[in-house]
């Protein structure tokens, strides 16, 4: 179904027991379709074609797609669904190699079928155990919406602070790739921060601070997110529908829109893992942005849950990066306006280099934690100890559970 923006509901994930189906965001921005995912193949195969996408989305989505799957199937005993579910969560773990969210979910699913199996021994059914899982898998969803919206309210008080210090009042944001209600099961990271930031703009409390001097978000700016264009499509899609003023640009436009606009204050982007000493691996692009926000003398922050920081390994060093098909960048695939197939878009692929060009296309990119200001978690904003490049998280983290 097409629709425009401004008529759409941000709604990446719809789970009613059984069922389970998602936004297909390939058709995003130009059309809303949802597809339904019966079972661990179907998620499997939703998360490695980019219909769902976002670290956090696609933990709740391979989670969900086995709830699915077996809250339709009969075990004979509750060692076999203990087993099931385990094989499933192991196949579920192949779909991405960076997203560290899918893992940590892997693993604590597996506690609790180990547990529902254990806990419950001799008395332990496979209707038991597998609803035990279905549970845990519903508390993850209605828990990253939690955590998201805990992150916006820490980042958007964080930044409106750090722009009053630095004497701004009506102040710009930069962002990358897409963090919103689309990649999460709800709000967002970095654009959650963002839509927090801008819902209390336009609370009659926030006016009135606003007018007394305190720093307001007036105007985000975004990039295309080149290969797969999550920016140009998917935030652009997300921004327009909540009605925040924004403007896209070329992702090799932002050193110079950085040193063109000193009313953008800083940088803020998600994370797909975050190492133990806060170097972040995210979408490609996001190296180069730290690299210009440093020079430029403005704010580096990354948002992201608890569940994204990677406490085993210890530097990025360590974070194995997805390269996906050379062809993403040597083709571009959109929708066609005029050509309409039974009132829907037709969807066509644009050679942008010769047949034959070699390319290299990984996913994700590392930034190094000397160039990140501070790190948003559901738990509070981090910063560095002054004088330290890097971070130390399971303190962090530790002081803050």
């Amino acid at each position: 179904m097409h629709q425009s923006p401004a008529d759409a509901k941000l709604e990446a994930i719809r789970w009613d027991r059984p069922r389970l189906s998602i936004l297909d965001q390939l058709l995003l921005p130009h059309a809303s379709e949802y597809v339904d995912i019966a079972t661990s193949a179907d998620g499997h195969r939703a998360i490695v074609s980019m219909q769902t996408r976002g670290a956090p989305a696609i933990a709740i989505v391979a989670a969900l797609s086995l709830a699915a799957e077996i809250s339709r199937r009969d075990f004979g005993s509750a060692q076999q669904a203990h087993d099931f579910i385990v094989d499933r969560l192991d196949y579920l773990a192949t779909s991405r190699p960076t997203a560290v969210n899918l893992f940590d979910a892997v693993a604590k699913l597996k506690a609790v079928a180990a547990s529902a199996l254990a806990s419950q021994s001799p008395a332990a059914t496979g209707a038991s155990v597998a609803l035990a899982y279905v549970d845990a898998a519903e508390q993850m969803l209605a828990a990253d919406v939690r955590d998201n919206r805990a992150i916006g309210s820490h980042g958007a008080r964080y930044i409106a602070a750090r722009a009053l210090a630095q004497g701004a009042g009506a102040f710009k944001l930069l962002t990358h790739c897409n963090t919103g209600a689309l990649a999460t099961a709800g709000h967002g990271t970095a654009l959650g921060i963002i839509r927090s930031l801008h819902q209390g703009a336009h609370m009659p409390a926030a006016a009135a601070a606003s007018a007394a001097g305190e720093a307001v978000l007036d105007h985000v700016y975004f990039g295309e997110t080149r290969p797969y264009n999550q920016g140009a499509r998917l935030t652009a899609y997300e921004l327009l529908c909540e009605g925040i003023p924004s403007t896209l640009v070329c992702d090799s436009a932002v050193s110079a829109l950085l040193r063109s606009d000193p009313s953008i204050v800083g940088v803020v982007v998600g994370a797909d893992r975050v190492a133990a000493n806060g170097d972040t691996a995210n979408k490609i692009g996001t190296y180069q942005l730290a690299i210009a926000a440093r020079f430029h003398g403005r704010e580096f922050i990354v948002a992201a849950p608890s569940t994204s920081v990677d406490l085993g390994l210890a530097s990025g060093e360590g974070i194995v990066i997805e390269e996906r098909d050379p062809a993403e960048i040597t083709r571009a695939e959109g929708f066609v306006r005029e050509a309409l197939e039974d009132g829907r878009m037709v969807r066509q692929t644009l050679c942008v280099a010769p047949e034959g060009t070699r390319a290299w296309n990984p996913s994700f990119d590392v930034t190094p934690a000397e160039l990140i200001s501070a790190i948003v978690t559901e738990k509070g904003v981090f910063v560095k100890t002054p004088g330290a490049t890097t971070y130390d998280l399971a303190k962090c983290l530790g002081e803050n559970n």
